[in-house]
């Protein structure tokens, strides 16, 4: 979970989405705080925008979906122009919902778009590109770290933050990217999987995810050796097989934890971890809190 304490937060100006804003080249940094209940927020920015909560919960409503629940832990990337309906249904005084936007020039993104493709082409022969469709996703540890070291470099007075902001944000932009195109093969992995090996693996593991699952009989079913097919799934997804297993696993189990009345045990097993203990500690370690805490915040 972000920590935000770091930066400087405005006098309280409205009590809802007050906002305190950090500027640093090609990129802004808002920090929104909303201290009491409040429904149908019309929020838009005219460039492409990451919203990430930090602590409370919203309900977005987005053109292409309906309402649902954005958490502390998840993100959602947005073209320029995009409307955002927002209903706050739990701030309360004391009890601020929290929620981070980081605004970035077209232009950035269109520099990291060009070396990707210069310099780390797709396997599928594709181009990287960003969709402009709303992407909304549980950041995965790296995203998170990223966006933590954004916090402390906006709210930091060094000579050379630009510097240091640019060179986080291109990586964070990266790891965007890779996120993206993880989200295409899962959108619709089964009508890809006979005519993609990787994607042919990523059907097979959200199929399965309560079996033991190995690289060598994953391997096997993309026709690769155990090498080539770990160095073609990092490559094409951005993250190893088995860290994309464990990230699917524990999305999985927060879903469970969110909408279906399960013991921890039960939530751990049909997620594919062997043990509650391990799975609350690789939970805790990504999202900050416990399986059961998170639960009882959902509920």
């Amino acid at each position: 979970m972000l920590n935000v304490q770091s930066l400087p937060v405005r006098q309280l100006q409205t009590l809802v989405e007050n906002r305190t804003t950090f500027t640093a080249d090609s990129s802004a940094l808002s920090l929104f705080e909303t201290h009491e209940e409040a429904g149908a927020v019309h929020l838009r920015f005219d460039k492409p925008v990451l919203a990430s909560m930090i602590q409370g919960r919203k309900v977005m409503h987005l053109r292409d979906r309906p309402g649902f629940n954005f958490l502390p832990g998840e993100s959602v990337l947005l073209p320029p122009d995009e409307l955002m309906v927002i209903d706050f249904p739990d701030a309360r005084p004391g009890s601020a919902t929290k929620c981070l936007a980081l605004e970035v020039d077209p232009a950035e993104i269109n520099k990291v778009l060009d070396g990707m493709n210069e310099r780390r082409p797709r396997s599928d022969g594709k181009d990287w590109k960003r969709e402009h469709n709303n992407f909304h996703f549980t950041n995965d540890p790296g995203i998170t770290q990223l966006l933590q070291r954004l916090v402390y470099l906006y709210a930091e007075k060094h000579p050379a933050r630009d510097l240091f902001v640019g060179m986080s944000l291109r990586e964070l932009l990266i790891r965007l990217l890779e996120a993206e195109s993880r989200e295409q093969h899962l959108l619709d992995p089964n009508n890809l999987a006979t005519s993609q090996p990787i994607t042919a693996a990523v059907s097979y593991i959200l199929n399965h995810l309560d079996d033991k699952l190995t690289i060598a009989s994953l391997s096997r079913l993309a026709c690769m050796s155990e090498s080539g097919f770990h160095r073609a799934f990092k490559n094409e997804m951005g993250i190893s097989p088995v860290d994309f297993i464990n990230a699917e696993r524990i999305k999985l189990a927060r879903r469970l934890l969110q909408y279906e009345s399960l013991s921890i045990q039960e939530i751990a097993l049909q997620a594919g971890f062997n043990s509650a203990s391990y799975f609350t500690r690789m939970f805790k370690r990504q999202f900050g809190i416990s399986p059961a805490r998170f639960q009882a915040q959902a509920s």
